[in-house]
Parts: structure tokens; sequence; C-alpha cells
């Protein structure tokens, strides 16, 4: 689906200098499946060095690559990483794109779990976080995502377990990168203010954490839907993440976003991604979800080039957000 000539006139009429840091994508295949480990080219892939590199020549400097924490850390949460070969595969994308010169942010795919259960020890995952921070401690276009999404969890814990991981991060002498710290409840934007206060009490002693926030534009708010709800919908839903940062002096990015190929969607991603430019203060930026060869060509969402639904529709709005 190709994006209307109608609107690619109007988004070229108002094209914005934006201001964020970041603009990029989810490079979504590596965390995919059950099977543990799994097999490459079954069960789970990597993400395509050679659409990187396309989506690298457009302007897009962020790449958040999820991986499975059970396939990194096999059979107990504190195991050995380096010596497996998915260490080996997903640390070979990540120095890609590094090397390329855009940023990767590491995330751990797995909502606060691990094997199915909420992560209770923090000092497990504190464990977990100075096995897998230690290889890329000197690499500093790598970036920290302490887990994705949080949720039906205990907002101590959550508070707890992302300091825990902060902490073991900075200790492994990695010091110059960002940190992503995501929430309870989803990492939802749009509850932030209400359901993930106490995370305001989070430190960090290089001071580059930042707020990782997700925000969907369906009726429920989980992106299973092309349907966005209003054109305004994109803005509505993280206004009040954005009070919420400016009022307790903090900084985010919205690490997962998309909407369907219509009209309402693009005009409501259109005034998200001003809304994110015009309060760069506290935004640095937003990675839509998602892209990834396996994600294919009729997927609504799918932002694969060169001819993933998404990637085709909006490619020419987002490259005018790039950095």
């Amino acid at each position: 689906m190709r994006l209307p000539l109608l609107l690619a006139a109007a988004a070229s009429a108002v094209a914005p200098a934006s201001a964020l840091q970041f603009l990029g994508v989810s490079e979504s295949v590596a965390e995919f499946g059950t099977a543990i480990p799994g097999t490459w080219g079954v069960d789970f892939y990597f993400p395509n060095e050679a659409t990187i590199s396309t989506l690298i020549s457009q302007g897009f400097n962020l790449f958040r690559v999820p991986f499975m924490m059970e396939r990194m850390a096999v059979g107990s949460i504190t195991a050995d990483i380096q010596s497996g070969a998915y260490f080996k595969n997903y640390s070979s994308i990540i120095n890609y794109i590094t090397n390329a010169g855009a940023y990767a942010v590491i995330d751990p795919h797995n909502y606060g779990r691990y094997d199915g259960n909420v992560i209770q020890s923090t000092s497990d995952f504190g464990t977990f976080w100075k096995n897998l921070a230690t290889p890329f401690k000197s690499n500093s276009k790598v970036i920290f995502d302490t887990n994705n999404e949080y949720h039906d969890m205990d907002q101590t814990l959550v508070l707890n377990l992302n300091q825990a991981a902060i902490n073991a991060i900075r200790g492994t002498g990695a010091t110059s990168q960002y940190i992503f710290a995501e929430g309870n409840f989803y990492t939802g934007a749009w509850t932030w203010n209400t359901t993930n206060t106490n995370l305001v009490a989070l430190t960090d002693s290089s001071n580059k954490l930042i707020y990782e926030m997700h925000q969907y534009l369906d009726s429920d708010g989980s992106g299973t839907s092309a349907t966005c709800v209003d054109s305004t919908i994109g803005v509505d839903r993280i206004i009040g993440a954005t009070e919420w940062l400016k009022a307790n002096g903090k900084k985010g990015v919205l690490g997962e976003f998309a909407g369907g190929p219509n009209s309402v969607c693009y005009s409501a991603i259109q005034g998200l991604l001003s809304h994110l430019s015009q309060n760069s203060d506290v935004w640095i930026g937003a990675s839509y979800w998602a892209a990834g060869p396996w994600w294919g060509t009729t997927t609504w969402s799918s932002f694969e080039p060169p001819s993933g639904i998404s990637y085709t529709y909006y490619d020419s709005l987002l490259t005018q957000y790039k950095p």
C-alpha cells in the first residue's frame, strides 16, 4: 500500500525541522517463538543487515533489538551468556549497527519474567545484567533497555528491578551509555502519570537515564488493530506523560508506536511525532514497531524495507523527523 498523493503533498508542505535526537525502529525477530533454546530459521531469526543498512541510509539512527532472555541465559537467569551461539549472533547484529554509526538498543523482551515467572530476585536480575552489559561496556553506541513492558507486577518490585539493572550496568564500567527504564502496565505512556509515578525515584550515577514508554493508537492501546481511535489520539495519549516528564525534570523515549495504513492513523502519528519534536526538551526520540525479515508484506505494522506495509505507507512521514 502506498502513501496517498494528497497526504504526501500535505506532509511535504508542513515538513518540520525535527529536534529529536533519535528516530528508529524495533528489529523484532530474535524474540519470536516459544521453543527454548529454539532453532535459528525455524523458531526465531535475526535482523537483516541489508535492510538495516537501507534504514540507516535514510537517516534512521536507533535500532531496538529484542531478544529472549531464556535463549541468552539458558537454564537460569544467572547463567553464562557469552559462550552461547545465540549471544554471538545477537552481538554480531549489535556490532553491525553500531559500526555503521547508529545506536543499538539491547532489549530483553521478557515482560519482567523469566521462564514464565515474574522475576522476584533483584540480585539475580542484577547478575543477568552484569553478564549482558560487560561485553558492551566500551561501546558508546549501545543503549541498555532494562526489560520490555513489565506488567501485572508489584509496583515497588518494578522500581527495584529497574534500579538493580541500572546499578549492575554501571558496575561493569559501562558509564557512558544511555539506560532505558521501562514501567509497569506495559510501560504505556497513556497511564504513566497515574501508574508509574514511583519510578521518579530511580537514580543513575551517570545521569543518562531515559524513561521508555510505549503507545499504540487502537481502542485498547494494544497495537493489535490497524484502526486508530481518531486523528488526535497520538497526542491525546502521550500528553500526560509529557507533563510528568517536565514536572519531574526527566527525559523519555517512545520505544514503540505504530498505526494502520489509513488517513486517520496517518494524522494521529503525524501529530504524535510533531508533539515529540516540539517537546524535545523532555522527549529524545521514538522507535516504530516493527521491522524484521519475518514480518512479511501482509502485516499492517511491518516496517521492513522494501515492501512492508507500514514502511511503504509511513517511511516518507517518519524521515521528516529524522535527527
